[in-house]
């Protein structure tokens, strides 16, 4: 009888601070998220400096948690996945070298995870992988189009080449004066008005599955501006009813095209900006039209940044023998195909 293997991630790549414990890649025992929202909200982003000073002080209290929560030692514990990028340097560090710390201490095998990897195998968490398979990933940081052949193998057919989605939203939402992160409050507000301002959805040159947002975002600040000198009223939720429906739109028509194009059979939703309530409804109508094509979204608590996702996919890299040695080191712009 196969042993069940229990991994341990952890997640310090941004502003949340994580730990979570994972059965056999597909199970969670225990899924802690200390989150640094309210530390940054009056800056309106992530601070750098502020965010590694917080990991500093919850890592310890999380994973404690953690192992509190699973009801669990270390030497119940298989390997420790950690994330070694991309992200912010200093958030990154502390994850490193804490995972490092616990590999030497109780003798464990160590696993550096490619974030983004990680959001892709959030969806592992809710339902078993088919290749090959397309993930639409999503976040602050990046917009993407990753091909899977099979597990561990990702093929980037199409990125953002400016803003990813998520500035975009946070900068229109800036505009807006709305509070940071600005993704939710947009998508609240968009539910509540009509997308009846024409702005640009940039679909590059033919055939080309990248993504910019760099247009819209500009289109979007002079509608506002050219409205204000006009002494026009403008509503603020038709803004960004009309700013959402320009995203996904483009979202949802490349992700469509390139699920048709490799012949896939499911479909993901990753990253942050999976959270939003406009984008997975879209989604949802576009593929309800495509019997052949099962498409995946994970529930809210795993689409921002968590270490179970972390774990799910170092359980892969675990099962191929892919370990690091204690020389690792955080990689804050890690390229997801290397």
């Amino acid at each position: 009888m196969k042993k069940d293997i229990y991994i341990l991630g952890l997640e310090t790549s941004c502003d949340e601070t994580a730990a979570a414990i994972i059965k056999n890649g597909r199970d969670i025992i225990a899924n802690v998220v200390s989150s640094q929202i309210e530390s940054h909200k009056r800056f309106g982003g992530v601070v750098p400096e502020i965010a590694s000073r917080h990991h500093v002080e919850q890592i310890t209290l999380v994973l404690e948690e953690t192992l509190h929560q699973a009801d669990m030692t270390f030497s119940d514990l298989d390997a420790i996945a950690v994330t070694k990028g991309p992200g912010l340097v200093g958030s990154l560090l502390v994850g490193v070298n804490a995972a490092k710390a616990l590999a030497f201490a109780h003798q464990l095998p160590l696993i550096g995870v490619h974030h983004i990897a990680g959001h892709i195998y959030a969806n592992r968490l809710m339902k078993e992988f088919a290749f090959p398979l397309l993930s639409l990933v999503v976040s602050g940081g990046h917009t993407e189009l990753v091909l899977m052949e099979e597990h561990g193998s990702f093929q980037v057919i199409g990125e953002t080449r400016d803003d990813a989605a998520g500035e975009a939203y946070d900068k229109v939402a800036r505009t807006l004066n709305l509070p940071y992160p600005g993704g939710p409050h947009i998508d609240r507000l968009a539910a509540q008005g009509q997308p009846v301002i024409d702005l640009p959805r940039a679909w590059l040159e033919e055939g080309s599955y990248d993504f910019s947002f760099s247009g819209l975002k500009s289109a979007v600040i002079n509608t506002l501006h050219n409205a204000e000198q006009r002494k026009q009223a403008i509503k603020a939720e038709d803004v960004a009813a009309s700013f959402q429906q320009s995203v996904i739109d483009v979202l949802t028509a490349k992700t469509v095209k390139a699920a048709k194009e490799y012949q896939v059979k499911q479909v993901l939703l990753a990253g942050g900006v999976a959270a939003n309530k406009g984008l997975r409804a879209a989604l949802e109508e576009q593929f309800a039209e495509l019997a052949d094509i099962e498409l995946i979204i994970p529930p809210l608590s795993l689409c921002t940044d968590n270490a179970a996702m972390i774990a799910a996919a170092g359980t892969v890299l675990y099962e191929q023998g892919k370990f690091e040695d204690l020389a690792m080191n955080g990689y804050p712009g890690l390229d997801i195909e290397q």
